[in-house]
């Protein structure tokens, strides 16, 4: 069985900051970085991070996790 992981980065249009995370449905959760950006709690609202600037796919979600992390470090 084939499975997808994919840790990515997000930026804000003047590209001044980043996230980092992890999902197994890309497109699924961009949107929801866009759609959230109206949310007062959220990191995109905070930072208006949505757009898509890098991802990477996995096989399996403890590489994914583990790249993350690396990332983030």
């Amino acid at each position: 069985m084939n499975h997808n992981y994919f840790v990515y980065i997000t930026t804000n249009p003047n590209k001044s900051s980043l996230y980092v995370g992890m999902t197994n449905d890309l497109m699924i959760r961009i949107d929801q970085h866009y759609e959230n950006r109206e949310n007062q709690s959220s990191f995109a609202k905070r930072y208006y991070c949505h757009r898509l600037v890098h991802w990477e796919r996995h096989q399996y979600v403890n590489h994914a996790i583990e790249r993350e992390k690396e990332i983030k470090k």
